[in-house]
This record gives C-alpha cells, structure tokens and sequence, in this order.
C-alpha cells in the first residue's frame, strides 16, 4: 500500500526521512524533525508504517509546515512581487538570468538554456569578379 502525504505519494521501499522529502517543502533536516515529533524512526521503511503513524506524520505537517501547493504559491507570489515593483531581482527573474549574483559571461546554461552560436564567424569565400 502506498502512504500519501499532503498529496503526494510516497516511495513504499525507501526509508521514511527520504521518502518525505518527495513532498515539496521537505528537506533531510525538516523530515527528521518531523519524525522526532512523531516518535517515529527515522531508518523505518514506508511499507512498514502503520495507519496511525501515517496520521501523525501528516497531522504534524498540516499543523506545523506550508507545503506542496500553497508553498509554491507563495514562492509565485514573491517572485511576482519583485518583478512588479521592479526591482533588480525581479529583472533578472523576468529576463530569465541568475538573481543571486552568479557570473554570467560563462557558465549560467541552467538559466540561460542551451548555447546559441551567433553567425558571421565563418570566413568569406571569395567571389569571382
């Protein structure tokens, strides 16, 4: 049987704290908070949870965490935000560049996407006259 957490369902065969950082909002160090609250161990497979603790883990998450799909709204919003103040950020965010600083003259394929050649570097061939 596969858990679902905040919507999402979770890997059966992996061990708890990496299984919940599939859920957007989740890191390694918030999933073994989580498990310290619930009293559950961290090394446990998601196959081997049982209903309650299942329970838990998602009450503890409804009532202490903002994830998956409000997170990411709120994350839209702020970028929104700067982009609509127009703020430096919010540039480099509307021109698709990097907006923490991070050199641009190379590297950046991330965020630029792939490399465009620009033309005019091929030598002329000379035309008979």
């Amino acid at each position: 049987m596969a858990a679902r957490i905040s919507g999402v369902t979770i890997p059966a065969e992996k061990q708890v704290w990496v299984a919940l950082t599939y859920v957007y909002g989740i890191g390694p160090k918030t999933a073994e908070g989580i498990l310290s609250a619930a009293k559950i161990d961290p090394t446990v497979r998601v196959k081997d949870l049982t209903d309650a603790e299942i329970g838990r883990v998602q009450d503890y998450i409804n009532e202490h965490l903002t994830v998956e799909g409000e997170l990411q709204r709120i994350v839209s919003g702020n970028i929104k935000r700067l982009k609509d103040i127009g703020s430096y950020r919010g540039l480099r965010h509307k021109n698709s560049l990097p907006s923490r600083g991070q050199r641009t003259k190379t590297n950046a394929r991330t965020r630029r996407g792939k490399k465009v050649t620009v033309g005019g570097t091929a030598k002329k061939v000379a035309s008979k006259t």
